[in-house]
């Protein structure tokens, strides 16, 4: 009986072992917790800006005013017939930017 009973005791300390030091324990799988929500927030992030993108390929492939928009802000175009003003800060100084 008493060897019964310490066959079960090396048991209960192995399994313990394993559940809490083990390479497959409690530790490994928090840390592996932690992993799997730091990447799933940067998916959702990469999703979010994957939307984006896709929404600007398709505005300026079916609309004219997206590829306008982008003309007069990224290129600095303006329209025939229009006044370009730009207002310059007091620590700004005029001629092109580089």
């Amino acid at each position: 009986m008493r060897l019964i009973f310490l066959f079960l005791l090396g048991l209960l300390f192995y399994f313990n072992y394993e559940l809490w030091l083990g390479d497959n324990g409690v530790t490994r799988i928090a840390e592996l917790q932690t992993k799997i929500t730091a990447q799933q927030e940067l998916n959702d992030a990469s999703l979010v800006r994957n939307n984006a993108m896709a929404a600007e390929v398709h505005d300026l492939r079916e609309g004219t005013s997206a590829i306008e928009e982008v003309a007069r802000f990224e290129q600095g175009m303006i329209k025939e017939g229009e006044l370009f003003v730009q207002i310059l800060g007091a620590n700004q100084k005029s001629g092109p930017q580089q």
